[in-house]
């Protein structure tokens, strides 16, 4: 009977050994899974800014060129329209200026 309940007895030393080392290996997957995790967040976060900043980078460098380019084109523009108009203004201009209309202002009322 010794030799039945010291067999009874190394089961369940063999078994409680099993339960622990499956406690032990659960417990090392869940701190890998969780590792893993933070590491993936983190190449996440990582690979997220490289990105916005290589966005932000083409962003001014598109914007900077596109807005070089309507500058140019507006000032060529203006430049252009100028040339055009001046004779015709300074005329308007001069003869505004040399054919005064001497009236009385609507609001001036005579004093008699």
């Amino acid at each position: 009977m010794t030799s039945q309940s010291q067999g009874i007895q190394q089961l369940l030393q063999a078994e409680k050994r099993a339960k622990d080392k499956l406690e032990e290996a659960k417990k090392r997957k869940g701190k890998r899974l969780k590792q893993a995790k933070e590491e993936a967040i983190a190449e996440i976060d990582h690979y997220r800014l490289q990105r916005e900043k290589e966005f932000r980078n083409k962003q001014t460098s598109v914007s900077e060129t596109c807005m070089e380019e309507q500058t140019t084109e507006t000032i060529r523009n203006l430049t252009s329209s100028y040339q055009k108009n001046k004779e015709s203004m300074m005329k308007k201009l001069l003869n505004i200026t040399y054919d005064v209309k001497p009236e009385l202002h609507p609001n001036f009322k005579y004093a008699a």
